[in-house]
């Protein structure tokens, strides 16, 4: 089964490097800019700051998108029709990052990895379609209040004590089967803006997995979806090449030192963790959801 997690590790570096070559082509071969931000050239140190500073939370799980984007906004540096492409550019080989060293160093069963990882994929493309149709408002109220709940029922875990059976590092029976569900479900909710990260921690752990198993699941899962859109971007030419690099160079020392944090923390640091980044991507959705007229 070892041979499993190789051979997911193979696919997600060789899937980086196509991306990492073809946009290294694509910015050589650029034309002249189109619009403002869209032009090509090293990237500001602002850009490389908040690449760093943005991964190293997202690795903790609290999520890159959100922050990013406010600080974009705030400081002007990416026209906001180019926000979705430079996102999905600039954080694509963080988040491959951050999946190569957590399926490397956080044990998982190589079924239950592959599987949820592949129930993710399979929703992001197969109920993009269905998804869309769903109102984004009542979808962030409903995952904000879910999210609320279940972080009530880890806290009261965090103070009565851990259920027998709660470091499990895989799933099998009907388990499994919700875990597969669940994460098709999450993946689908992607397609629509909704963080994959904080439901998947929470799911992992309700179903009584190890805590930090849900790292390489949420991670992987995202890792392998994400050079995808971020090509299409790309080949769009919907994106700030500048600040995009800059989010890249400055994610990636980040995601290193971010692993390093999490791989140190106990078992009990990582549940308050997970609980915090539930409140807050909670808190997130809601206050999106209040101010959303989709």
């Amino acid at each position: 089964m070892a041979d499993a997690t190789t051979a997911l590790l193979l696919a997600l570096a060789l899937l980086a490097t196509g991306f990492a070559v073809a946009w290294g082509r694509a910015l050589r071969a650029a034309p002249p800019a189109r619009e403002p931000g869209a032009d090509v050239g090293p990237p500001g140190w602002r850009s490389i700051v908040l690449g760093g500073v943005t991964n190293f939370f997202d690795t903790l799980g609290v999520g890159s998108f959100a922050p990013t984007t406010a600080v974009c906004r705030l400081l002007g540096l990416v026209p906001d029709r180019l926000l979705p492409g430079t996102l999905n550019v600039g954080h694509a080989l963080p988040s491959v990052a951050q999946a190569l060293i957590f399926i490397a160093i956080i044990e998982v069963g190589p079924a239950t990895l592959a599987g949820m990882i592949a129930a993710s994929m399979a929703g992001a493309w197969l109920g993009a379609g269905a998804v869309a149709r769903w109102p984004r408002r009542r979808v962030q109220t409903g995952m904000g209040v879910a999210l609320l709940v279940a972080a009530g029922f880890m806290l009261r875990q965090l103070v009565a004590g851990t259920p027998a059976g709660a470091d499990a590092v895989s799933l099998d029976g009907a388990r499994l089967v919700l875990g597969l569900a669940g994460n098709f479900v999450l993946g689908a909710l992607m397609t629509i803006g909704i963080g994959l990260y904080a439901p998947c921690m929470i799911l992992v752990t309700l179903l009584g997995m190890n805590v930090k198993a849900a790292f390489p699941i949420m991670m992987g899962s995202c890792a392998f979806l994400m050079p995808l859109a971020g090509w299409r971007f790309v080949t769009a030419r919907a994106y700030a090449p500048r600040v995009a690099l800059g989010l890249t160079l400055g994610g990636i020392p980040a995601v290193l030192l971010a692993a390093y944090v999490v791989r140190a923390l106990s078992l009990g640091s990582v549940r308050a963790l997970v609980v915090g980044v539930a409140v807050y991507t909670a808190a997130t959705m809601l206050r999106a959801a209040a101010r959303d007229t989709a």
